[in-house]
């Protein structure tokens, strides 16, 4: 229990990073043991219970599910709902919102809901910086439906995973992926009416005026030949565009097969129109050459930004003179150039392309290697890192192996532990995640905290701590009603998932939920589930879920903007989630 109250308040503290504690508490672990083992024990068994989380099946399965959520992110296939999302804001704000708060939800109760909230943070960003809903009144409500959608299966979160495995060591059966489902989907309808109204009226509009505006690049886009716009006028599509989007000069009448429009717009701005208006820009044949390319040497494609310097060869010519195609391999998506207006007739040669200057820079797509060539034969300087695009080829693909992850786990056929690696090894065998970046989609702070977590928990149980304290929360708890018995549970491992670490809080709160209802005479699975619902409660600090850490930048929040928010939604799920166990289990 000392162990156990000293890791907490390290976590609180933060003066050392979440795997110093976590490695130095499976250490105290490991050599308190060997000096003072366990009744029963040899001195260096005291290793074997330290270390065995680290070969923990819990452990094994989240980072599989770690693995399959990076492959949904690079291959893109959440791009679509992100796209539809976009539409439904430009369409009305309350309803975006709305949208937004049940597409977060429910994604996350198969997917780790930080990829979920890694897609959808750009989006509200953008969506803000152009005037719709603030960024800061949006990102807390999201991730708070993101948190209670992951809540509603047993693979939706990795403290799920941990809470059902601990469950299942201590003798209680195996909960199915949606076992519990029906009672959170009733606690989110509760919770959703305050997520959408009351909620973003808490907050503030934390907007502030960009000190860096993103680069406008001009290009020129070339309706295909089978194009279903031909025929059409661009004032018609003009609606559908992002609004950064402008033409120069745009053509009246209707559009023509081959037809090549002259426009700005940021990157994400360009990608959009070309895929609203059907149309190419750069030649078909680079296009090509690139993807086939990539997919030959099994390489990423990506997007980097170049600025032309006094010494370039590029300087005075257009990109059709330019050759960079024929020469380098690689498409220039768009010309930025700096401080001068995009209209001014001395940029343009008689065929009306954009003759090149010191100081443009050049948006390019290609392969690294080519990219890099390129930059350094033609005297270009890149200005950031390159962007690497989602193979969106292998989006269904990647989006078919989740999919048939999780139904193979939600019928019961194969262990979830097995589903997960399944996937996971079809993710990295059909190419859509590559082995030299597994590194990007496993998290080794969140290893390392499971792992400790899983050798406290076990050293709670192996040593009568949870016993112990399953009597002591006991003798309190039996003049309360099962209600309130669920609610005080739920209510104290909330607490302790707020200040220090939800997978720590499943693991102490485990054990002694299953003890507590050993001692009353209460059936444990509802028990644990109090346990396993107070553990994802984690709204009220920015220290609770890693979540919470990645919107508080981007949403230029406060401390007490969490506790403002979270602590009424912690009450409210609280109060509603005891209820339905207690109805549910006719307690």
């Amino acid at each position: 229990m000392v162990v156990t109250v000293a890791m907490f308040v390290g976590f609180v503290r933060g003066r050392m990073s979440t795997e110093i504690v976590s490695l130095l508490t499976i250490a105290v672990i490991a050599v308190g043991l060997y000096f003072f083992p366990l009744e029963g024990t040899n001195p260096t068994d005291g290793l074997v219970l330290a270390f065995a989380g680290f070969g923990h099946y819990a452990l094994i399965t989240i980072c599989a599910l770690m693995v399959m959520g990076r492959g949904l992110v690079v291959t893109g296939a959440l791009e679509p709902a992100a796209r539809f999302l976009e539409g439904v804001f430009k369409y009305n704000l309350q309803v975006g919102l709305l949208v937004s708060l049940i597409i977060a939800f429910v994604l996350s109760m198969g997917i780790n809901n930080t990829p979920v909230l890694v897609l959808l943070i750009p989006i509200f960003v953008t969506l803000a910086a152009r005037g719709a809903l603030p960024a800061s009144k949006a990102l807390i409500p999201l991730n708070a439906a993101s948190l209670i959608g992951g809540v509603a299966t047993t693979i939706g979160t990795s403290t799920n995973i941990l809470v059902v495995s601990i469950a299942v060591d201590l003798g209680m059966d195996r909960m199915g992926v949606f076992h519990f489902t029906p009672i959170v989907l009733v606690a989110g309808a509760v919770a959703l009416p305050y997520l959408w109204l009351v909620m973003p009226r808490l907050l503030k509009d934390n907007r502030v005026e960009a000190e860096h505006q993103e680069r406008r690049f001009t290009t020129r886009l070339r309706i295909g030949e089978d194009s279903s716009l031909v025929g059409t006028e661009l004032s018609d599509m003009i609606p559908r565009l992002p609004k950064e989007v402008e033409f120069i000069d745009p053509p009246k009448g209707k559009l023509d097969g081959q037809q090549r429009l002259l426009l700005s717009g940021t990157h994400d701005g360009i990608e959009e129109a070309m895929r609203t208006l059907q149309g190419e820009i750069a030649p078909t044949w680079v296009i090509d050459r690139i993807h086939r390319q990539a997919t030959e040497k099994k390489l990423d494609i990506a997007v980097v930004e170049m600025a032309i310097t006094a010494d370039s060869r590029l300087i005075t010519r257009t990109l059709p003179s330019s050759g960079i195609a024929d020469l380098y391999g690689v498409a220039v998506i768009g010309i930025h150039r700096p401080e001068r207006l995009v209209g001014e007739a001395e940029k343009y040669s008689e065929g009306g392309d954009l003759r090149m200057r010191e100081g443009d820079v050049l948006l390019v797509m290609g392969l690294p290697d080519n990219l890099q060539e390129f930059a350094r034969t033609d005297s270009l300087l890149m200005l950031e890192g390159m962007r690497e695009l989602p193979r969106r080829s292998k989006a269904w693909l990647a989006a078919g192996i989740m999919g048939g992850t999780i139904g193979l786990a939600s019928i019961g056929l194969i262990p979830i532990a097995i589903a997960a690696l399944a996937g996971a090894i079809l993710m990295f065998v059909t190419g859509c995640v590559k082995f030299d970046r597994v590194g990007r989609a496993l998290s080794a702070q969140v290893i390392v905290l499971i792992a400790a977590s899983i050798a406290i928990g076990r050293i709670i149980d192996e040593s009568g701590a949870a016993d112990w304290l399953g009597l002591v929360l006991a003798y309190g708890l039996q003049f309360l009603t099962p209600a309130m018995v669920l609610a005080t549970i739920m209510i104290f491992v909330t607490f302790l998932t707020n200040f220090a670490s939800n997978a720590t809080a499943a693991t102490v709160g485990t054990p002694i939920a299953f003890s507590i209802a050993n001692q009353l005479g209460l059936p444990p699975e509802p028990l644990v589930l109090a346990v396993l619902f107070g553990c994802n409660l984690c709204y009220a600090t920015p220290i609770a879920y890693q979540t919470n850490m990645l919107i508080m930048a981007e949403g230029s929040y406060e401390f007490k903007d969490y506790i403002r928010t979270g602590v009424p939604l912690v009450i409210l799920m609280v109060g509603t989630l005891s209820f339905l166990l207690v109805m549910t289990y006719d307690m």
